[in-house]
């Protein structure tokens, strides 16, 4: 029955890759929001949406066949045909009802988990019927500079195991595309949330979402853990970089675009970390949120509203606890709040491991877990237990059938309308890799995020016939232009990381082209220009309550140009800053020894380019500071979303940042 049922889906199910897969769907969403204001803090308390899709067909018949290799065994996949009359008369709804009637309590069990790449083989898929699979941050098939087609023939190995399961259930693989396919050498590298928020633009969010789900698709892969709606209120957080803004009305203008550009282009967003990732007090990665509820929906909420308006897929939970419960188990926020209230209609996902945080033994976690709403249980190695536990909770009475087919309905529903039972192969070829579309578009999204910070005596723009001394760490390191989430987990700090330009190849190539001059020592230049860095870092790696441009995670070159920086200028030399940060720094004494100064957050692979660009004047500046930059310690955690907020109090305010004209 269930290898009868595996057959008729692909038979009964086609609209949804055909609206997504091959973008012939035009998606127009509206929503509306009744404002209050709570301290100073705008709440949204109600929202509605209207979603209208179109589908556009140039053929009543459509058929599907793939040669799927798994191991060294080359197995057919069933040739598929169905007509218009099939697209017409099946309704999704009965189509998933029907299956999830036909599933054993342990199939069921079984799409609610999720394995890491590394743990589960090709066998245990087809064995388990395993409901997803991720690759973590750095996790690659064989090696970090694995090929397209590499990535592309591990998952459809998996893909072809799932389908030869008992319940012959396609997986949906998960990844971190979190600024561009950072995972896959080769891909192009935009730039951190950070420097988006800095921008402010939804098209160019939009845009890059586009191109992000395109170089996942190039591998198969269409799910990716982005984006992140973390509302950051301290700057010593490690992951600080990873939120657009401090204020949530920046992410409240970015979130329907950030999603939809992957969600109309074939990739499944994930709405992260639900809730309150970024409110933690003192900055400390996982740690407990503080204040009451209304605090908590105006600043932390309000994202998520427009994440379900956009329709989102899945919404992933959050490590931190609020006023001390753990919000993997915590049921108001994720079922009465998230579900109920907002009307999320995808699925609830874990984070890493995440569950275990919460008290007693796996089994307890299991069942607090689930029963506080989660759908899947991201169990990167315990995934084979977890089943085992769900099958015996729901025996014990402890997690009910009902939900277990909520969570299960979830699921199957986000795999249909991705177009997972209709074409689990689909594939985009490699021209979308890299291309020059998509790096145009990086040009353009780090020119954007860049926030000029001071411009004394028209320091900037350069000449580009001028002698210009390039120097500091990131000056010429590719590595450090991209960050944590590069390559691997921690970041990839390598010069050559096998895409972009180097800030100093891009300004030397200006130069050498306009009869200018690329110094070897700053004492024969007419400008000194420094650029500064912090190392590459994610997650709680990144805590910082120093924050300098010589302690914490800065870059240990930092010191010595920074000496550099100052004995130039008082040699009267044009001195010129570039930082490299996830966050605003500490200036201390040493911005005096500037005569301009360049915010560039983590601006990517096209970073050094983009930076050259602004330098010399090509493209004036239009990054406006998205979080506040403290004078000092005692101003961290200072934001703008206090009602007694000054302008005047910080070093530079929320919104501030300088053009030339």
């Amino acid at each position: 029955m269930k290898k009868l049922l595996s057959i008729l889906m692909l038979i009964f199910i086609g609209l949804s890759f055909i609206a997504c897969g091959n973008g012939l769907s035009s998606t127009s969403i509206t929503s509306t929001a009744t404002e209050t204001t709570t301290e100073g803090l705008t709440t949204y308390s109600e929202i509605s949406s209207t979603t209208t899709t179109e589908v556009t067909t140039n053929s009543s018949t459509f058929t599907t066949t793939d040669l799927v290799t798994t191991n060294s065994t080359t197995m057919p996949i069933t040739t598929t045909t169905w007509t218009t009359e099939d697209l017409t008369t099946t309704e999704p709804y009965d189509f998933i009802t029907n299956l999830l009637s036909s599933l054993t309590l342990r199939e069921k069990a079984s799409q609610m988990v999720q394995a890491e790449r590394g743990s589960i083989t090709n066998e245990q898929v087809t064995q388990y019927g395993i409901g997803s699979i991720l690759s973590g941050g750095g996790s690659h098939p064989t090696a970090y500079d694995d090929s397209v087609d590499t990535w592309y023939d591990m998952y459809s190995d998996y893909q072809a195991a799932a389908l030869n399961s008992s319940s012959g259930i396609p997986i949906i693989y998960g990844i971190d595309a979190v600024h561009g396919n950072n995972n896959l050498y080769g891909a192009t590298i935009f730039p951190h949330n950070i420097g988006l928020g800095m921008a402010n633009n939804p098209e160019l969010i939009y845009n890059i979402s586009k191109a992000t789900a395109e170089e996942m698709l190039v591998t198969g892969i269409n799910w990716t853990f982005a984006p992140a709606f973390s509302v950051v209120q301290n700057i010593s957080w490690g992951r600080t970089y990873e939120g657009f803004s401090e204020n949530p009305e920046i992410h409240i203008n970015l979130a329907q675009a950030a999603i939809l550009g992957f969600e109309e282009n074939g990739v499944s967003a994930t709405a992260k970390h639900y809730l309150g990732d970024g409110g933690t007090t003192s900055g400390i990665d996982q740690g407990n949120v503080i204040g009451t509820e209304a605090l908590i929906r105006a600043l932390y909420l309000a994202p998520y509203y427009e994440a379900v308006a956009a329709g989102v897929d899945t919404v992933m939970i959050s490590y931190n606890s609020i006023n001390g419960i753990k919000m993997h188990g915590y049921g108001y926020w994720i079922n009465d709040v998230l579900k109920d209230e907002l009307g999320f209609e995808g699925f609830v996902i874990s984070d890493w491991n995440a569950i275990h945080q919460l008290p007693g033994s796996f089994y307890d976690q299991v069942v607090l877990s689930i029963n506080a709403g989660i759908d899947m249980l991201m169990e990167p190695y315990d995934w084979a237990s977890a089943i085992d536990n769900i099958v015996n909770a729901v025996n014990n009475s402890d997690i009910s059938m009902e939900r277990i087919n909520d969570a299960v309905r979830r699921i199957l529903t986000v795999k249909y309308e991705r177009g997972l039972f209709a074409n689990p192969f689909n594939r985009l070829d490699s021209s979308y890799l890299y291309n020059q579309e998509h790096q145009d578009l990086a040009r353009q999204a780090a020119r954007e995020s860049l926030v000029l910070l001071k411009n004394d005596n028209n320091s900037l723009p350069l000449s580009k016939s001028s002698n210009v001394f390039i120097t500091g760490p990131a000056s010429d390191n590719v590595g450090l232009l991209c960050g944590g989430w590069t390559t691997y987990w921690q970041g990839n700090n390598q010069a050559d990381i096998g895409v972009g330009t180097s800030i100093k190849d891009a300004m030397e190539e200006v130069l050498n082209t306009n009869l200018g001059t690329s110094t070897s020592t700053w004492q024969t230049s007419d400008t000194v220009v420094v650029v500064l860095a912090e190392n590459p870092y994610s997650e709680g790696v990144g805590d910082n309550n120093v924050l300098t441009l010589t302690a914490g995670n800065a870059h240990p070159d930092n010191y010595v140009a920074l000496q550099l920086a100052q004995e130039a200028h008082n040699a009267g030399k044009n001195v010129v800053g570039v930082l490299i940060s996830g966050r605003p720094l500490l200036f201390e004494n040493y911005l005096q020894y500037f005569d301009s100064f360049v915010a560039a957050w983590l601006p990517g692979s096209e970073g050094g380019i983009a930076i050259s660009d602004m330098l010399f004047g090509d493209y004036d500046f239009v990054g406006k500071l998205s979080f506040t930059w403290p004078a000092d310690i005692t101003q961290v955690g200072y934001t703008s979303n206090r009602e007694d907020y000054n302008e005047d109090y910080p070093l530079f305010p929320y919104g501030y940042g300088l053009r030339y004209n």
